[in-house]
């Protein structure tokens, strides 16, 4: 572990990833776009980077968790980003939910500096980022994927090396697409059952024992029964992740009808100004479609 590792984006997923990383025994070199976040870390021992070069400069093997494909860009190939500081050898570890294609087009920058990267998005929520058992699937080259794999499994339970770069995201864009289909499913499901009658709480656990029961409803509970949606995963960024799936499909020729509804709804909780709650809040859209004719 005498390599310090690079680690860039310190939200809902990065802060906790990094500390699991931290309390394992790594040095890290954080940066954040709001350097506030890194205090926590700093106390522990990490040291605090003014620019992703400086990071670059300083690290082997570098980890960057960002909201969407223009953030990483910017990190990677921006002013003062990692490609001014990159050193022949290093590894970037993308983790965040991004373009397949982006991706790919950033991965052949590193290469031509002698660089290499992985793309590891993640699925688990905050949830899975604080107990270190996130899914994790790795797309990119074999050796680069076994040097990374003590760093994963800091991280996360399931590592699954799921092909060639680029192929982390669309097999996490696939994720993205059940996931959102279930939210809406539950969604609707709640709606039917409290219009018709049975207590929300009731609903969800007849329907949790049978074939309909799925992690949604687990780990979402709190969420749909409280009625207080502080973001595990914000809906305006399973929106993102939505449009980046059906860029794929419409790229592979996959066709998604029903991502493609999805997708509208979390739309409308962005106009409705929702968007920054959690994705279980598209219950709210069902509810507010309903209420436009009398129960």
């Amino acid at each position: 572990m005498a390599d310090t590792i690079g680690f860039i984006g310190l939200g809902v997923m990065g802060l906790p990833m990094a500390r699991n990383l931290q309390r394992a025994g790594y040095e890290l070199l954080v940066h954040n776009r709001t350097p506030r976040k890194a205090e926590a870390l700093a106390r522990g021992g990490a040291k605090v980077a003014a620019y992703p070069r400086e990071v670059a400069e300083r690290c082997h093997t570098i980890i960057t968790i960002l909201p969407d494909s223009a953030d990483v860009e910017q990190v990677v190939a921006g002013p003062s980003g990692l490609m001014d500081g990159i050193r022949a050898g290093a590894l970037v570890v993308d983790m965040s939910t991004i373009s397949p294609g982006i991706t790919r087009r950033l991965a052949a920058c590193l290469v031509e500096v002698g660089a290499s990267m992985l793309d590891a998005p993640v699925s688990g929520g905050d949830i899975g980022a604080t107990r270190g058992t996130l899914t994790i699937m790795v797309g990119g080259e074999t050796a680069d994927f076994v040097r990374a794999r003590p760093l994963f499994e800091v991280m996360g339970e399931n590592i699954v090396h799921v092909g060639a770069i680029g192929a982390g995201q669309v097999a996490k864009a696939a994720n993205q697409v059940v996931v959102g289909l279930i939210i809406a499913a539950v969604a609707e499901a709640l709606v039917l059952g409290v219009r018709g009658g049975v207590p929300a709480e009731t609903l969800l656990d007849v329907l949790g024992t049978g074939l309909a029961g799925n992690r949604v409803m687990e780990l979402k509970r709190e969420k749909l029964l409280s009625r207080v949606f502080e973001p595990g995963f914000r809906a305006e960024l399973h929106h993102k992740d939505l449009g980046i799936a059906l860029a794929e499909g419409r790229e592979s020729g996959a066709a998604l009808p029903v991502t493609a509804l999805v997708d509208q709804l979390f739309g409308v909780m962005a106009r409705k100004g929702w968007g920054k709650e959690d994705h279980s809040a598209l219950v709210r859209v069902i509810e507010a479609l309903s209420a436009s004719r009398s129960a």
